[in-house]
């Protein structure tokens, strides 16, 4: 009887995996959208990042503490400083990702925040002594190269939503390295518990400056913002612990696929042909280093190649 139930556990594990990474990526795409929708006319009066950014903390935390109080957690002595570092680089790298959907294709937002774990393997580079191979640089290569020509140069001025989607790449690839310090000590929970309540109070301090009053539908949207990604990041984290990186990676790029439609549905935007050929080699890029990455040493949690999202 064991013999029997054994395949069917060891098949039923990855396909929960999967089914974890495709539900957070529906996830992040619908975040996406709904802060586009915040960042132009779509709910009335555009919001400023920074406003939409506190929305994301502000309910994104209340469903985390949620959870912490009902599950109770051991939570140990927080890292500080690598908590505080994790959150700056979120922060930024979300609030640059918001203020960029609202001016180019999701789709194209999207695909630049995938070079997010190259800019984290560079990093890792300079700053923490790792050893990069021939595939890694190759992989940081061509993802580069999707990302030259999603800014467009020589065909007139370079997007300013493009270059603030490279800047939420930059940031969210740093923060991948304090993510990875910090699972040395701290468990999951712990984790979106600290980064939501130190972020919630580094947004409310920057949103108050450039605050108006939301209407009614832009509240409802802040709210299901801040729910789908405390939704999305659960789903990494389940993923993550039930398959290695390797196997769930290539599942991730579907947020690629869902921005897209969901652009295409409600706003009627489609990425062009070079936008679609950028995007492509970014996800070949990066998928390129999660292969290798996966063949190289075991996951760690909270690390899928599209970072954490913050």
């Amino acid at each position: 009887m064991s013999d029997a139930a054994g395949p069917s556990a060891r098949t039923a594990g990855p396909l929960i995996a999967i089914a974890f990474m495709v539900a957070a990526t529906v996830f992040i795409a619908a975040t996406t959208l709904l802060a586009k929708a915040l960042g132009t006319a779509a709910l009335g009066a555009p919001l400023h990042p920074f406003q939409i950014t506190f929305g994301r903390f502000l309910f994104a935390a209340i469903a985390v503490f949620a959870t912490v109080a009902a599950l109770r957690p051991t939570i140990g002595t927080a890292q500080w400083r690598w908590h505080l570092g994790r959150v700056i680089c979120g922060w930024g790298g979300v609030t640059l990702m918001f203020a960029a959907v609202a001016t180019i294709p999701l789709a194209e937002a999207t695909a630049i925040s995938f070079l997010n774990p190259i800019v984290a393997m560079v990093l890792a580079v300079i700053l923490m002594g790792e050893s990069a191979g021939p595939v890694r640089w190759s992989a940081a290569a061509i993802a580069v190269a999707g990302a030259i020509l999603l800014l467009r140069p020589g065909m007139g001025v370079v997007a300013p939503g493009a270059l603030l989607a490279l800047g939420a790449a930059l940031a969210l690839g740093a923060e991948v390295l304090f993510i990875k310090r910090l699972t040395r000590t701290e468990g999951p929970l712990a984790i979106l518990a600290f980064s939501n309540g130190i972020g919630l109070v580094l947004a409310t301090l920057t949103a108050l400056p450039v605050w108006q009053p939301p209407t009614h539908p832009q509240w409802a949207a802040m709210v299901a913002l801040g729910v789908l990604m405390a939704c999305a990041q659960g789903c990494f984290v389940n993923s993550l612990r039930r398959a290695e990186t390797s196997l769930v990676t290539p599942f991730s790029y579907l947020t690629l696929v869902f921005a897209g439609l969901y652009d295409l549905v409600i706003f009627g935007v489609l990425p062009d042909a070079v936008g679609w050929a950028g995007a492509a080699l970014i996800v070949l890029g990066a998928g390129l280093l999660a292969w290798r990455e996966g063949r190289a040493r075991p996951a760690l949690p909270l690390t899928p190649s599209g970072g954490s999202r913050s």
